[in-house]
C-alpha cells in the first residue's frame, strides 16, 4: 500500500510540475547574476577542497561566497529478482548518527563513474553486478555550498564475491524488500537524499514495468 501510495503521489506531483512548466516564464531568469573576481583555497584534504571566492554579489555588493569541492560520488541500487535492494548501514560522522543507505562512495581520481560504482558494489556489499544501466540523471547533492554532483546507477543480475570495505567503514548489510525500504523512508529511518532519489526513482520504474 505504502509503494501504490508513493507513486500516487509522485504522478500528483508530475502532473502539477507540468501544468506550471505550461505557464509563461518571465524572461532572463536563468543568467548568471554573481560575478567571480578571485579565488583561493582556504583548506583541503585528500577527500575535500574549501575554496573562497570573492564576488559580486547579485545586489552589485562585494562579497564572499565558500564551496566545498569533492570528488563525484556515485550510489548504486542492488536489486534482487526477488525486487529486494541491497542497504547499508554505518555511522556517520558528520551527522553524529546512524544511517541506512544504498551502497555509496567517490570516484577515485582517472576513474570512471562506472567503474566507481561497481568498485563501491564489491567493498561495500561484496557483490558484483553483470547488468548495469544509469538511474535518473546528474543529482546536485548541496548546491547552497557545495559543488559536489551525484550519480546513479541499477545493479542486477548479481553474485556474491566478498566484503573489503575501507579501513573507516563498520558495516551492516540488510536485503530489504523495495516496498518496506520506501517505509523507511516516510518513517525517516533513510535520511540520505541520494538514497531517497535512488529508491524513489526506482519505485516509479518499477511501477511502470509492472
Amino acid at each position: 500500500m505504502l509503494h501504490l501510495l508513493g507513486i500516487t503521489a509522485l504522478r500528483a506531483q508530475s502532473t502539477a510540475l507540468n501544468v506550471r512548466n505550461c505557464l509563461p516564464m518571465p524572461t532572463n531568469t536563468e543568467h548568471n547574476p554573481w560575478k567571480r573576481l578571485d579565488s583561493r583555497i582556504v583548506y583541503e584534504n585528500p577527500w575535500i577542497r574549501v575554496r573562497e571566492d570573492r564576488v559580486v554579489r547579485p545586489d552589485g555588493r562585494e562579497g564572499i561566497y565558500g564551496v566545498v569541492e569533492s570528488a563525484p560520488a556515485v550510489g548504486v541500487v542492488a536489486l534482487t529478482p526477488q525486487c529486494e535492494v541491497w542497504l547499508v548501514g554505518q555511522y556517520r560522522y558528520a551527522m553524529d548518527e546512524y544511517s541506512w543507505e544504498i551502497i555509496e562512495g567517490a570516484a577515485h581520481p582517472g576513474e570512471s563513474l562506472l567503474d566507481a560504482a561497481a568498485r563501491e558494489l564489491r567493498e561495500e556489499a561484496g557483490l558484483v553486478a553483470h547488468s548495469w544501466r544509469p538511474l535518473g540523471g546528474e543529482i546536485h547533492t548541496s548546491n547552497s555550498h557545495s559543488s559536489e554532483r551525484g550519480y546513479l546507477f541499477l545493479a542486477t543480475e548479481l553474485s556474491h564475491v566478498g566484503q573489503a570495505p575501507d579501513p573507516t567503514e563498520v558495516l551492516q548489510l540488510r536485503c530489504v524488500p523495495l516496498p518496506e525500504a520506501l517505509s523507511w523512508i516516510h518513517e525517516g529511518k533513510i535520511k540520505d537524499s541520494l538514497s531517497i532519489i535512488a529508491l524513489l526513482l526506482l519505485a516509479q520504474t518499477q511501477d511502470a514495468v509492472l
